[in-house]
């Protein structure tokens, strides 16, 4: 039974605490530099923990959860690709991606193909966050929805303000800091959840006795036949499709900004290692209480309401199961996912914007191109209108019925994501191809993605993928053929692109002094507050197990706190070292990869 003033109070205390993040970070903000990457000083901790929620947001529990209540553990493949990808991160792609020396990842583009190029995969990437912020919101709408009643279009007006706000604030150093925080707690609460899931069992023993005992070892079994889902959804060859979908995205030069905020690439190697192993950890518990709820709260899960029941398999699990107060920590980290996915698509967007596309407007209209100042000026307006427009997208998505989240999420992927990300892979391995070859790749493999949507028979979701991929390869490849036909200054560049991705970053001529011990000491005091906050609700009441269950998800919190100040102090004095910076190093920074 919930307490619906000790929960609501637990989110306002969490909203106050992120708006807090926004204003404490303002003043890391003396450039764009610091503003749009964090001035490439982030510690491997914080900017992977940042990567790690930047890809995950309430779609993970409401969608993918959904699909996990319905399939069981196929969905898990979605993530066993997201780790491929990422321990090829932590071989090689980490370090390459930060030593690009680059802000947004159109920069990549043009250091590797030329402006053209840059600019149309800029406006292309920022439509797409569009909609993909909005698909976040509307996942994060559904469970509040079912955990609270909170009607759906106050909920996604009200977390869309608080993103906007500190990410408008504190740019991305406000992104890596909340990132921080908020993958604490939503880490902390989701293993909360899925342990007292299991201890509903007597156990993991217990738990996989219970699946066989209520007769769902067919539809919990890997791969389904052809047929048993619409579309042939969740057979081999769908999990084979939405492996390559996932694993392409992850190994894309679009990721390279996960890193541009971090030291080098030793510290980047570092923060891909900590992504990879909180998504195995998290695979391995986030879809453990949609599977529970199958078995424990399956008419009340279909009795939900929504436009897809399975979605909201997840909240009623942790409605039922944490103890008061901690329902509304459950939301805060649904929160916390969503956030952090939006608040870092909001701070790329508005780096392409400053970055990418407003040069090419002001040459064009001969304009003066802003300075410093006006640069974060404009980068401030772009994220508040990015951010104004998926909330009303949003808002229009959760008046559409018949469609869960998950089945939106499935169809973008071989429609816009792969066409996109196609070259973006290749590029980074295959050097003599012409200019035009990213684009020439992107267009042709737009006709197999979208006859999909034209055709009288649909496509499967492993056809669509096959063909888009056999296309966008293929004619990426076939490219090659006009290498000889490459102009000399062309050519050049292609030889720059890849001697700055493997030439090693330099911290201390490139960037200056580190702020290693400043980032442990803020981080530090902020989980010792939440840790705090929450020892607070043994004051609710709760039975002694739940009261159990508080403590120790404050003491988690507060020792990581503790530990963070008790090493923040190893890193004081080299901290306060000077460090003489050369004049140049901020521009060689800038322009590196940006001939």
């Amino acid at each position: 039974m919930t307490h619906p003033a000790i929960e609501y109070s637990v989110i306002g205390a969490y909203l106050v605490l992120m708006l807090v993040v926004g204003m404490v970070f303002k003043n890391f903000n003396k450039n764009s530099g610091d503003y749009f990457r964090g001035g490439s000083q982030g510690t491997w901790w914080i900017v992977g923990m940042s990567s790690f929620m930047a890809g995950i947001s309430a779609f993970t529990f409401t969608g993918n959860g959904g699909a996990a209540f319905e399939a069981g553990w196929t969905v898990l493949v979605i993530y066993l690709a997201n780790c491929t990808g990422l321990l090829l991160h932590v071989f090689f792609l980490a370090p390459w991606f930060r030593q690009m020396r680059a802000t947004t990842f159109p920069e990549v583009i043009r250091a590797r193909f030329g402006p053209v190029t840059q600019q149309v995969y800029a406006g292309l990437a920022m439509l797409l966050f569009l909609t993909t912020g909005a698909m976040w919101l509307f996942g994060l709408a559904i469970f509040t929805a079912t955990a609270f009643g909170l009607p759906i279009h106050l909920t996604i007006p009200v977390l869309g303000v608080v993103v906007l706000f500190y990410s408008t604030t504190g740019g991305k150093w406000a992104v890596l800091a909340a990132d921080f925080v908020q993958g604490l707690i939503m880490m902390s609460m989701t293993l909360l959840i899925a342990i007292l899931c299991v201890a509903q069992f007597g156990g993991i023993g217990g738990f996989l006795a219970a699946i066989e005992s209520a007769g769902l070892e067919h539809d919990f079994r890997l791969f389904k036949d052809p047929g048993d889902f619409p579309l042939n959804a969740y057979t081999f060859e769908w999990a084979m499709a939405m492996f390559v979908v996932q694993a392409t995205l992850m190994c894309s030069a679009q990721q390279a900004v996960k890193y541009f905020a971090v030291k080098d690439g030793r510290e980047a190697r570092r923060a891909a290692l900590l992504t990879l192993i909180l998504m195995a950890l998290g695979s391995l518990m986030w879809f453990v209480p949609p599977v529970a709820a199958r078995i424990l709260f399956a008419d009340e899960v279909l009795a939900s309401g929504m436009a897809k029941p399975a979605e909201a398999a997840f909240a009623v699990a942790a409605v039922h199961l944490l103890p008061v107060g901690l329902i509304g920590m459950m939301v805060v980290a649904m929160f916390s996912a969503t956030m952090s996915s939006m608040d870092a698509g909001l701070n790329g967007n508005a780096a392409m914007a400053v970055r990418d596309l407003l040069p090419a407007i002001c040459r064009r209209l001969g304009w003066k191109m802003p300075g410093e100042v006006g640069q974060v000026l404009a980068g401030r307006i772009v994220t508040i209108t990015f951010g104004l427009a998926v909330i009303v997208l949003a808002l229009k998505l959760s008046t559409m019925e018949g469609r869960g989240v998950f089945e939106f999420a499935v169809a973008l992927g071989p429609l816009l994501v792969v066409p996109m990300s196609i070259p973006l892979l290749l590029c980074l391995f295959i050097r003599r191809v012409p200019s035009w070859a990213a684009l020439a790749s992107m267009a042709v493999t737009l006709v197999p993605s979208t006859m999909a949507f034209v055709a009288e028979t649909p496509w499967t979701l492993g056809e669509r993928t096959f063909w888009s991929f056999l296309t966008g390869a293929g004619v990426f490849l076939f490219s090659a053929l006009f290498w000889r036909r490459a102009s000399s200054h062309y050519r050049e560049q292609v030889d720059a692109f890849f001697a700055t991705l493997h030439r090693p970053v330099d911290f201390a001529t490139e960037v200056g002094p580190s702020n290693d011990s400043t980032q442990l000491k803020i981080m530090g005091r902020f989980a010792v507050v939440v840790g705090g906050f929450i020892l607070l609700l043994l004051f609710a009441p709760n039975e002694p197990s739940g009261r159990l269950a508080i403590l120790g998800l404050a003491v988690f919190l507060m020792g990581v706190g503790f530990l963070m100040l008790y090493a923040s102090k190893r890193y004081k004095v080299l901290a306060e070292l000077p460090v003489e910076i050369p004049p140049s190093s901020s521009q060689a920074l800038d322009t590196s990869v940006n001939p």
